[in-house]
């Protein structure tokens, strides 16, 4: 019945498969848990292995990393029944009926997305609360809130999709580096129609990232999406994308490039301190934005 697909990299998925191979076993539905490691430091892989001598657990490392998006359509394809559920591997589930509820609402028409969550707490670590602090302001949002524009709420670290709607559409392999996947997919399922049922079922996001790392993986991400946006009609679903056009079509695009090259650092280092603001966050998005699709234009004159 359920496929729950896991991809690693470069951390303990341990407890994780525990709890989750005993919640699987609990609901009484035919399983099983595949952990792809995407070929992870050394560690990872000695500790993660023991994984495998579990029952209905799959544990395997790939020799070259081939990326997010790659290495969950190499799940789909592994995987032995009808229904599959992705998650990140820095996650924990909220409560201990996290796979009975996904259960009960299996559609082979229907994708189901059941959330995020992040610590009430803030992180011992300092370094730690940039991404702590967005994603609790960002990206913790109920089903109901969700459902009101559900494709763009969607995200793939928490998601069940029937086998044969996933292998349709499958994610873009062209993006190798982090960020939009998830944007891309939500994007394709709407277009196809496939409706995207949002529900209360979490799971907490473990894996905090260091200011920079977080900072540098969101530029990341805003590369994708300048990749993205040549090949997708994207500006409807994100508020980041939807301010860049508009920043064009006033002919703001210059002023913002002038303002971004010389205030950078001194944004970089504003976020990156004790006291980021959110608000400051969002214009050194749109700024990173316009300055590097300036530089791609130049890149593509030259």
């Amino acid at each position: 019945m359920l496929s729950i697909l896991i991809p690693v990299y470069n951390f303990d998925v341990r407890s994780l498969v525990v709890r989750l191979q005993h919640q699987a076993e609990n609901s009484m539905i035919a399983f099983e848990i595949i952990c792809l490691d995407d070929n992870s430091d050394l560690h990872y892989f000695e500790i993660n292995r023991e994984i495998d001598a579990l029952s209905n657990v799959k544990f395997t490392r790939l020799n070259n990393n081939i990326g997010r998006a790659a290495i969950r359509n190499r799940l789909a394809a592994m995987a032995a029944y009808e229904y599959l559920l992705f998650m990140d591997c820095d996650s924990m589930p909220e409560t201990d009926v996290f796979i009975f509820n996904y259960a009960a609402f299996l559609s082979a028409n229907a994708v189901l997305y059941g959330g995020r969550t992040y610590s009430p707490e803030k992180p011992f670590k300092k370094d730690l609360f940039f991404h702590w602090f967005y994603g609790s302001k960002r990206e913790v949002r109920t089903a109901q809130l969700r459902s009101e524009n559900p494709y763009s709420s969607f995200m793939t670290n928490n998601f069940v999709i029937p086998k044969k709607i996933m292998l349709e559409i499958g994610f873009d392999e062209s993006l190798k580096q982090y960020g939009h996947e998830d944007t891309v997919f939500g994007l394709e399922l709407k277009k196809r129609g496939v409706h995207i049922h949002h529900l209360n079922n979490p799971l907490r996001h473990t894996g905090l990232e260091t200011a920079s790392v977080f900072l540098r993986k969101s530029e990341q991400a805003i590369e994708n999406l300048l990749m993205l946006m040549q090949k997708h009609e994207l500006h409807a679903e994100i508020k980041l994308l939807r301010y860049f056009v508009k920043a064009q079509k006033w002919g703001l695009h210059p002023f913002i490039y002038l303002w971004f090259y010389l205030f950078r650092t001194f944004l970089k280092a504003g976020l990156l301190g004790a006291n980021p603001n959110l608000r400051t966050f969002d214009l050194y998005k749109l700024g990173y934005m316009v300055y590097n699709k300036s530089k791609l234009k130049k890149f593509a004159k030259s």
